[in-house]
């Protein structure tokens, strides 16, 4: 009984998958995907443009002038005239040392100066009354010759008098320690009462001259040597001056207002590492720049009126390293193009060889796309950054 109830089970599932497929066969079958079409990429045309060629080398600061202040005679400082940190013109006093030995000495030249000047007048006289006498043979030639000894003598004590007054006198004025160049003069290593001896080696202040001031740059011989062929070759901006324009960022990456000129007489190579130091010299009115300060110059090197330059972004390397891009060639196809590429400006590289005006280069889009496919170039627009955004909409929040 079981076994036949079963068995009828079956035959009617059958039956009704049957009818299911039947009915299923009957309806009409919906439509498939549409094809779809080449994949979009985005591109841009490369089209020659005037680029500004710079080279940023770090640098550092140093005063157009500098002078350390030593004293040239000995003795014992009584004053100190200036202040430190201040501003001082050439002559202006700054020391004054103990002047009472020195007074006492040109006193004493001057008197020996005079004393040699009243010897001096009877071995004239005697040497005159002589030179009449040995004419008539009144008195030998050998005392005319004593006497005319005797009057050189007095003439070179005369001489030697007034060489130690002079000596006294200079030695008199250098009790006044004066400031050898203008400019601005640091800390004081001495005070009143301090001894200090002619010509010694630690100065008593240094001054340095900062309305114009040198900055120190570093970079390879082989660099220098196209630098110089540029100037050579006129490509080097060049100022009235012939001189090469340099530009300078501050230790804080904001730019220096004012240009300066680079000095090629100050170069010399460095045998130890083969790096050349070269000098720019800057403005500095407000005194911004301070000696030791680190900088980066810019270089102009000079304008490239058919630069052909390609962003960063649409450049890679194939196995063996060389620079490649992807253009959308003949037929709407892609190709890969190696190039040449000789440096970075900003966000793009500098290509030298393997583009040509017109080449339509693939910037967004590449992962869609194989050598060889065919692709649907549009021109490639750049997304908007969204950090104005964000501040602007701050912006909002805080006025309402």
């Amino acid at each position: 009984m079981q076994i036949t109830k079963r068995a009828q089970f079956i035959a009617t599932m059958a039956i009704i998958s049957g009818f299911m497929l039947l009915s299923g066969c009957g309806k009409k079958q919906p439509a498939g995907p549409a094809k779809m079409g080449p994949p979009e990429v985005g591109v841009i045309e490369v089209k020659p443009q005037r680029v500004a060629l710079t080279t940023e080398v770090p640098g550092r600061t140093s005063p157009f002038l500098i002078a350390e202040v030593r004293p040239q005679v000995s003795g014992i400082i009584q004053k100190r005239i200036f202040e430190e940190g201040t501003d001082v013109k050439a002559g202006q006093v700054l020391y004054l040392i103990d002047a009472a030995p020195y007074q006492a000495a040109y006193a004493s030249a001057k008197a020996a100066e005079a004393r040699a000047e009243a010897n001096l007048v009877p071995a004239r006289l005697k040497e005159e009354r002589f030179r009449e006498l040995v004419k008539i043979k009144a008195v030998s030639q050998q005392d005319y010759d004593n006497a005319y000894a005797s009057l050189k003598q007095a003439e070179a004590e005369v001489a030697a008098g007034k060489a130690a007054v002079d000596t006294a006198r200079i030695n008199l004025a250098y009790t006044k320690i004066t400031a050898p160049i203008s400019g601005r003069i640091g800390r004081s290593a001495v005070t009143n009462g301090a001894l200090v001896t002619a010509n010694q080696p630690a100065a008593l202040a240094t001054i340095q001259q900062l309305n114009s001031i040198y900055v120190d740059v570093t970079q390879s011989n082989s660099e220098i040597l196209r630098l110089k062929r540029s100037l050579a070759s006129g490509l080097l901006k060049r100022d009235r001056a012939n001189q090469a324009r340099v530009k300078l960022l501050l230790e804080d990456g904001t730019p220096y207002p004012l240009t300066g000129t680079l000095k090629f007489s100050e170069v010399s190579v460095d045998q130890s590492t083969g790096s050349v130091t070269m000098r720019a010299v800057f403005p500095n009115p407000q005194q911004v720049l301070l000696p030791g300060m680190f900088v980066r110059a810019i270089l102009e090197e000079g304008i490239n009126e058919q630069a052909v330059m390609v962003p960063q972004r649409g450049v890679t390397r194939d196995p063996m390293g060389n620079a490649m891009v992807f253009v959308v060639g003949a037929g709407e196809k892609v190709e890969p193009r190696v190039i040449k590429v000789s440096r970075t400006v900003a966000d793009s590289w500098l290509v030298s060889d393997g583009l040509k005006t017109g080449d339509r280069i693939i910037l967004e889009g590449i992962q869609k796309a194989r050598p060889g496919t065919l692709v649907k170039a549009v021109a490639f627009v750049p997304k908007p950054d969204a950090t104005p955004v964000l501040q602007s909409a701050a912006a909002t929040s805080v006025k309402k």
